[in-house]
């Protein structure tokens, strides 16, 4: 087959239009040190703090320490494959996860990948992991509730869209049981919500996942996971980029409920990050900025000005304690840093008080602005009436004669106590809350067996939902109680039915 001259020059000429004369410079330096999920790299001069490189393998890192001859790195990922005398490449980005709508619903590792065994997810959309938190002329004062569902929690320490409240106690004292059950409420309430579990055993995460599918709350959450076995800069990285894929959301006008599952376990993981980076050890062998590490963290929780679209995020950190002892370092730490706390006591949780908040500890700093009218009415003398029960219950064990007045409070104190249990993953409707408080701050339980209560208040809903649904309708909606007059007279009736049910 002969080829004419004039096709080969015109395909030469093709080939000269088409050629680009690029030249690709890469930084390139050396792999001196690896081990324990960091390495160690000499020859990146201009690598800039929390850019991300690469590894000969294609495994990524991160640079934390830039001294005068090497960058100290975290490894995001395995180091299995990573030897000293490797190359490793500067990438000209800094540190970012997938975010959008496609995690929503999904089981990520702290990269955005998921670990779900769903397959991928489309999402073409990043964000930084580290991002500046909004600044004071960028944020509205908090004063939409958000609403856990837990009586304890929403009469005592309520809890506003676009605030930080610690949840504090010791191990197995019911943390995570109050995130899932304000998770699960947060159904038909326009809310995402995102679960950080940070060194959470991999099969615990997986009985929480189950609970929220359960629930019907996976279809508006996304689960972050880095578990025990994940090398120690993923533990450290979780919280960060769980708070990239809420900003994402709240930056768009909508509201994001952020928990993470917990920090002490991200300050553990950090410290022992930065002791094989040699960096110098301060109180209790933490680096000097381990409050940094979490301030720069919750200040990204934030209610947006009505110009930035007035959406939210609103952060639960949780802080496991040692002997219930919140005068420690990282406890201290973080109850400077959030808007209140709420403090689990093991001694209430093992006496069959749960949620095991303990009133006297547990406070909120946005307080009533985080309540509708109605529960900010019926919730008014609840922390005395609780802290005067506390007093005299210790006082009554000595004495067996007490005036009358005591053995009233007494009365309305246990009573208290006992209204403010709930059942585990069984959050309650707002306007439920109100009726049941009302109930009990009116004197209406007064007359009631404290072993009693539990079914009177059940029996209470369905009498309503039956007979004056218009009633809890007009809560629900006005966030104001209802005539008095109205909501007094069903009570009544109710309490004559319950009485001929006792008898």
């Amino acid at each position: 087959m002969s080829i004419k001259a004039e096709e080969i020059s015109a395909l030469i000429k093709q080939q000269l239009a088409n050629y680009q004369d690029e030249l690709s410079v890469d930084e390139v330096g050396t792999v001196t040190y690896v081990g324990d999920g960091i390495a160690r790299a000499n020859g990146l001069d201009n690598a800039l703090a929390g850019e991300l490189l690469e590894f000969d393998d294609g495994t990524y890192g991160m640079a934390q320490n830039l001294e005068s001859n090497d960058v100290g790195i975290v490894i995001l990922g395995s180091f299995k494959g990573i030897r000293e005398g490797d190359n490793v490449k500067r990438t000209g980005r800094i540190m970012e996860v997938p975010v959008g709508e496609a995690l929503i619903g999904r089981v990520v590792n702290p990269l955005g990948q998921a670990i779900d065994g769903l397959g991928e997810m489309k999402t073409t959309k990043t964000r930084p992991v580290e991002k500046k938190a909004p600044g004071v002329m960028e944020r509205q004062s908090v004063k939409e509730p958000l609403q856990t569902g837990l009586k304890a929690i929403d009469a005592l320490v309520p809890i506003g869209r676009g605030q930080r409240e610690l949840v504090i106690g010791d191990r197995k004292t019911g943390k995570t049981s109050v995130a899932i059950d304000t998770i699960i409420n947060q159904k038909n309430e326009d809310m995402i919500c995102i679960y950080v579990a940070i060194g959470q055993k991999e099969s615990t995460v997986r009985a929480q996942v189950e609970t929220l599918r359960k629930y019907g709350a996976m279809d508006y959450t996304i689960v972050v996971s880095a578990g025990p076995s994940s090398p120690a800069p993923l533990l450290w990285l979780a919280p960060y980029a769980g708070a990239a894929m809420g900003e994402e959301f709240m930056y768009n006008g909508k509201h994001v409920l952020i928990v993470y599952d917990d920090l002490s376990k991200q300050a553990d993981a950090y410290r022992e990050l930065s002791l094989i980076l040699r960096r110098p050890p301060g109180r209790e062998a933490y680096p000097g900025d381990v409050f940094y590490l979490h301030s720069r963290l919750l200040e990204r929780a934030a209610k947006l000005s009505d110009e930035l679209g007035g959406g939210s995020m609103t952060a639960l950190p949780f802080i496991e304690t040692k002997a219930g002892d919140v005068s420690a370092y990282i406890p201290t730490n973080v109850i400077s840093i959030t808007d209140g706390q709420i403090f689990l006591d093991s001694d209430n949780f093992y006496s069959g008080v749960r949620p095991a908040i303990d009133a006297g500890t547990s406070v909120s700093r946005v307080g009533g602005s985080a309540q509708i009218k109605a529960m900010k009415k019926v919730s008014g003398t609840l922390r005395l009436d609780l802290a005067s029960y506390r007093e005299l219950e210790s006082f009554a064990q000595f004495g067996s004669d007490l005036d009358e007045a005591t053995q009233s409070k007494l009365n309305r104190g246990r009573r208290t106590v006992e209204v403010l249990k709930q059942p585990l993953h069984k959050p309650l409707a707002v306007e439920k809350q109100v009726l049941i408080l009302y109930a009990l701050t009116h004197g209406f339980l007064d007359s009631v067996p404290v072993d009693d209560i539990m079914r009177y208040q059940d029996e209470l809903f369905d009498f309503f939902d039956n007979n004056n649904k218009d009633l809890l309708d007009s809560i629900k909606e006005t966030g104001n109680l209802p005539d008095t007059a109205k909501l007094d007279s069903a009570l009544k009736d109710f309490a004559d039915s319950f009485q001929a049910t006792a008898k």
